[in-house]
Formats: structure tokens, sequence, C-alpha cells
């Protein structure tokens, strides 16, 4: 029978976090270093010692944390104006934290200016490494912070995870792309586009696909089809806006995530467009939002529940000193799909006569 254990790691006990960050290095490293592996450097094995004799650090202690993972915390850091992408992103990583039996501690991050004030707060509490979904995992500020601080990262649903942080992502080019490509072959000529945050590299990568898709074509993909939104809800429906106001909107609008293809299918109803039949409407990410309204979405599915899994299951391994399996790489490419339902269709022939607003 287990022993009552006593409260986690006081403040002033160290932690592996604190021995990687004396000794400037990984926590992965150091766990390496406490189990004997012969893949560290002398010198940087020198170093990690010398970090545990003068932190008083019980590293035979650690090895049976690292190996019953009983002890581990998880930090999630999130600033996602996108509640249904964070609950689609807390429910994954929440089951695998279970699942790993590790704890999870979720804080909200305040990009501008909070975060390293989150971060703090994060330490504070003992935490042995950090996931951050998007917008966070594009956050230069963010991610060099945690580097310092010799905290393990993975980043989710980014284009530009820095080498030495894991990540969990898909191709964005490409599914926009395809996207694309699918209102192509149902007729449509002018398709708009509706941007996310521009501080995001999945915004400019499903702009790349869309715009390849149409130059490959030989349509038009100039300004006028293009509006900015910043992936909420309400930046959505100022993009609609401005598209359907023009003297040639578009027959279809392709928005970069499911907030904003919401907003674009409100905006179209309020001036008495019928959707699909006046006007073609398709979101990205194929979160809960896209079956709740009508018509439900047309979108790309992003695994978000699959991906925030990956990402705390990698984080997980990488703490516990574990080898990832021979060939798997440390940024994974996860799959997504072209989920067709009920908001395209092929364009008008007739000329689109508006209801009265």
């Amino acid at each position: 029978m287990k022993e009552p254990r006593g409260p986690r790691r006081q403040r002033n006990v160290p932690t592996i976090s604190d021995v990687a960050a004396h000794a400037g290095v990984s926590p992965m490293t150091v766990s390496r270093v406490i189990n004997g592996e012969t893949n560290v450097r002398d010198e940087t094995r020198q170093k990690v010692e010398e970090a545990i004799a003068a932190l008083n650090y019980a590293p035979n202690a650690a090895a049976r944390t690292l190996a019953g993972g009983d002890d581990i915390r998880i930090g999630l850091l999130h600033s996602n104006p996108s509640f249904a992408y964070l609950s689609e992103f807390l429910v994954g990583s929440l089951d695998q934290a279970s699942r790993s039996n590790v704890h999870l501690v979720v804080e909200k991050c305040d990009e501008d200016g909070g975060g390293a004030a989150a971060i703090d707060h994060l330490l504070r509490g003992r935490i042995d490494g950090v996931v951050l979904p998007p917008p966070l995992s594009d956050s230069l500020p963010i991610l060099t912070a945690l580097k310092e601080r010799g905290i393990p990262v993975v980043a989710v649903a980014t284009g530009r995870a820095p080498e030495w942080a894991l990540s969990v992502s898909i191709d964005d080019r490409q599914a926009a792309y395809d996207m694309t490509r699918h209102l192509m072959q149902l007729g449509h000529m002018r398709i708009g586009f509706i941007t996310g945050n521009p501080n995001q590299t999945a915004s400019a990568e499903r702009l790349e696909g869309y715009r390849t898709a149409l130059k490959e074509a030989g349509l038009n993909a100039g300004a006028d089809l293009i509006a900015e939104g910043l992936f909420t809800y309400r930046s959505g429906l100022d993009a609609a806006e401005q598209l359907l106001d023009r003297s040639d909107p578009p027959t279809a609008i392709f928005a970069a995530n499911d907030d904003m293809a919401a907003a674009t299918v409100a905006i179209a109803h309020r001036k008495g467009l019928d959707v699909p039949g006046d006007l073609t409407v398709c979101g990205f990410d194929d979160t809960a939002l896209a079956t709740t309204i009508w018509p439900e979405l047309t979108t790309i599915r992003q695994p978000v529940i699959e991906m925030s899994r990956r990402a705390v299951e990698l984080l997980v391994r990488t703490i516990r000193g574990g080898k990832l399996q021979e060939g798997e790489p440390q940024s994974v490419i996860a799959d997504y799909e072209l989920i067709r339902r009920q908001s395209d269709a092929a364009p008008r022939r007739r000329p689109t006569t508006r209801k009265p607003r």
C-alpha cells in the first residue's frame, strides 16, 4: 500500500527545470545525465553534475519521478479568441494528461505585456513543460522566455516552430489550396477570402494556398477579393460586409476559420442572400461551430483534439527523458480533411435577386 505523499515539491526544493536553467541546458539533457545515458558530451555532463551539486538536487528521486510520471506538471498557456477552438484543444489536452498520468495546469496569457507574468506564475507552480496552442505558438517573446528558463515546449499549429521545440501542425497551405480548388470545381470564378490574424503563421499559409490555386487557374486573386480578419467572429462580420458590399461581390467566400465563416453566413442572411443558393461559404478547422449554425459549414477538418493529445504525449515523453520511436520526427504533421456540408453549391446561372434589407 502506498504511503501518503507530502505536499508536492516545496518551493525551496530544486527541480529538474532548475538544474537545466543553472547548467544552461534542456531538462531532457539533465534527464539523460541522471539516467546515465552515453549520448551526452563530457563538457555538458560536467555542467549538469556541477549544477546538481550546487543546487543540492536529488537525482535518484528525480529518476523515480521521471520513471513514474506521478509528479509531472504540464502547463498550457492560451490566448485564443476562438472559444470553439480552445474548447476542443482543452478536451484533447486533458484527455491525454489523464492517460499519461500527469497534471495539466491551464493558464490564460495576455500576450500584450502579460506573457512573462503568466510564465512566471506557471514556474512558481513547478511546471515541467509547456504546451502552446495558437496564437502563442507563434509568439517569439513567449518562445524566447520559455527557452531562457530551460522549459521544454511543444508549439501547436505553427509553421515556424524553433528547432529546439517540439511541434504539431498540419499543412495549412495545401489545405487552403485544396479548398480553393474545390470551389473552382463547383464553378466559382470570383472567390473571396477572409484572412486570419497577421501575427499567426497559419493565416499567411492559408492565404498563400488560396492565392496559389487561383493563380494556377488564371483567376483573379487581387486585393478586391481579400478582406482582413483576426480569426474572431466580430472581425468576420466586418470582413464579410466589405466583400459583399463591393460592386462585383464574390460568389463564394472562403474564411480562414469557422468563426469568421459563421459570421459571413450571418451577414449574408442579413443582406437577404441565400446560403448556398446565392453565396457559398466555407471555413477552416471544423470546430463544433461548423455544425451548430445553418447551413452547416463546408470546412477543412483540422484534428484539433488529436493534435493537442499528440502535443501532450510528445512533451511528457521528452520530460521523462524517454526517446521517441526510431524515425519518429519531433515536428509532427497531422492529416487534414475537406468536409463538405450544406454551405456550398455551384454559383447561380441567373442574376441574384436580393431581398430588401
